[in-house]
């Protein structure tokens, strides 16, 4: 689904990926980790066409397309999904119109007809029960009023309604209690299937307490320095990322 060889990205001026290679099959979930600076939220970003960053260097296939060469929003109906760390409000813009806009673009954009009002708000109620999403909430502006754990579960609900083949979920978990991770993390669970694929960005176990990955990427100074199964997240828990900068930098020596 994803083959990303030797990427590189900047952002003003400065070198943050230095080299990712990853791959990504349909139905598996994978977990990035890693401590703070070390290309997280970069990778994510370059992934879903941010113009902030500049891509050096590298490749990344997405459904045997040429990711890199598309504009953000043909990335979104390709059926890549990007969950903010932190959801920007849009005040004045009701979900109902935000989310009906999305799926009709996305439908004109596979030469299909608009969804009639009636499917699309019968398609809102079954997809708000898969986060528990109070339908006040569905109805006012994108995330204006709304709660950090909120903002996350209307993320997944968007999620849910758009049916992205790849979801990057960039620390989901940031500011979540813990009713609210489990909500969210439940959500994602039900939308896993063998037809799409996770990537969730982290930096605590606590997570994949709840989202199961298969694999477990430990990322560094904008290189993935180390892979594993879920026991890499355990063994993270335990010791701290330090014996994983040891290493990695005595590997660079």
């Amino acid at each position: 689904m994803l083959k990303i060889n030797d990427l590189k990205a900047a952002i003003d001026g400065k070198e943050i990926l230095r080299g990712i290679n990853l791959e990504i099959n349909a139905g598996e979930v994978h977990a990035i980790m890693g401590p703070n600076g070390s290309g997280k939220s970069t990778l994510s970003m370059v992934l879903a066409g941010n113009p902030a960053y500049e891509v050096n260097g590298g490749s990344a296939i997405f459904c045997g397309k040429d990711l890199l060469r598309m504009p953000p929003e043909i990335r979104s109906h390709e059926g890549l999904f990007l969950g903010f760390q932190y959801p920007v409000e849009i005040p004045g813009v009701s979900m109902v119109n935000f989310m009906r806009a999305a799926i009709n673009a996305k439908r004109k954009y596979f030469g299909e007809t608009p969804m009639s009002a009636s499917d699309f708000l019968k398609l809102m109620r079954e997809k708000r029960s898969v986060v528990e999403l109070d339908n006040k909430l569905a109805s006012r502006s994108v995330n204006e009023g709304f709660s950090g754990g909120e903002k996350k579960r209307n993320e997944i609900f968007q999620m849910a309604v758009l049916e992205p083949k790849l979801a990057i979920l960039d620390e989901t978990d940031s500011g979540l209690d813990i009713d609210a991770l489990r909500i969210v993390a439940n959500g994602v669970n039900k939308l896993k299937s063998s037809n799409n694929a996770t990537i969730v960005i982290t930096h605590y176990q606590r997570l994949l307490d709840y989202i199961k990955p298969d694999f477990v990427h430990i990322l560094y100074k904008g290189r993935i320095v180390m892979t594993g199964g879920p026991g890499l997240a355990l063994e993270l828990e335990e010791k701290g990322y330090d014996w994983i900068k040891e290493m990695a930098d005595s590997d660079n020596d």
